[in-house]
């Protein structure tokens, strides 16, 4: 069995003067996931995009310590408040939503918030359509422009929706994103399955959500899954770049804050 500490010793996962990586060499993390999910190189594209920190050196001789950002359960996170619209009206004083409850946040509530340095992110998206590139495409650009460690994983169906959920959770990111409709049967069936891990979707959203599960979603970018959703959810001309980025940057807030599990909808 191949554990993290081992994992990351053979991939270089250690921090350096400048930054760390946060995926190391594709090959290790195709190692790693091919011993849970059989899954090869040949099974679909992957890239990596990198950024740096500002991470102290490790000590020679140790592991780099993972940073994760603990879910804050509090009305603020230091540093990266919400505005006191965030949770809309429905929701005054203290009471924070429920599981699978629908948040309407007001515009702007979320402009503060910015993910802490060293950041990880896998975006899995699938199939072709114009809305879901818009959408990945748009997240690209937040990670970019934030220095967030960002991976993309790339399906073409269902099953290799199923083979990039299995190779994200094992990369332990801070977050998997679902870019779009076409991810989210499989999203349904998955994501109980892996409850330490936080997914977000955007432009869309899962029938029953699990509380590691938020989604984000407008007019027009409503999907609920196949058999489940009406006529007009999905709009193609409903996803532009303005709206997924509002999308990604609620969606990351709310994560952030430990608002999980729900549905926010930007209306």
């Amino acid at each position: 069995m191949v554990t993290r500490a081992t994992w990351m010793k053979r991939n270089r996962l250690v921090p350096r003067a400048s930054g760390r990586m946060f995926a190391g060499s594709v090959a290790g993390a195709l190692l790693l996931a091919g011993c849970t999910s059989g899954v090869t190189a040949a099974s679909g594209p992957i890239s990596v995009s990198a950024s740096t920190t500002t991470t102290a050196a490790a000590p020679a001789g140790t592991d780099a310590p993972r940073s994760d950002p603990a879910p804050d359960t509090s009305p603020a996170v230091e540093g990266r408040p919400l505005g006191a619209g965030f949770l809309g009206a429905g929701f005054p004083g203290t009471d924070r939503p429920t599981p699978e409850a629908t948040v309407r946040p007001e515009p702007g509530s979320w402009d503060d918030v910015m993910p802490p340095a060293g950041y990880r992110v896998v975006l899995i998206s699938a199939g072709d359509t114009a809305s879901t590139a818009t959408i990945a495409d748009t997240v690209k650009e937040w990670a970019a422009g934030l220095d967030v460690d960002l991976v993309t994983l790339t399906a073409q169906d269902d099953d290799q929706v199923e083979a990039r959920i299995n190779r994200a959770v094992a990369l332990r990111p801070d977050l998997v994103i679902g870019a779009g409709h076409e991810v989210v049967d499989v999203f349904a069936l998955l994501t109980a399955q892996h409850l330490d891990q936080e997914f977000l979707v955007l432009g869309a959203e899962l029938p029953e959500p699990t509380g590691n599960v938020t989604s984000v979603v407008w007019p027009g970018a409503t999907f609920r899954g196949t058999g489940l959703s009406a006529a007009g959810e999905q709009d193609a001309a409903a996803v532009t770049p303005a709206r997924a980025h509002d999308a990604v940057t609620a969606g990351v807030a709310g994560v952030l804050h430990g608002l999980t599990g729900i549905v926010l909808d930007l209306g």
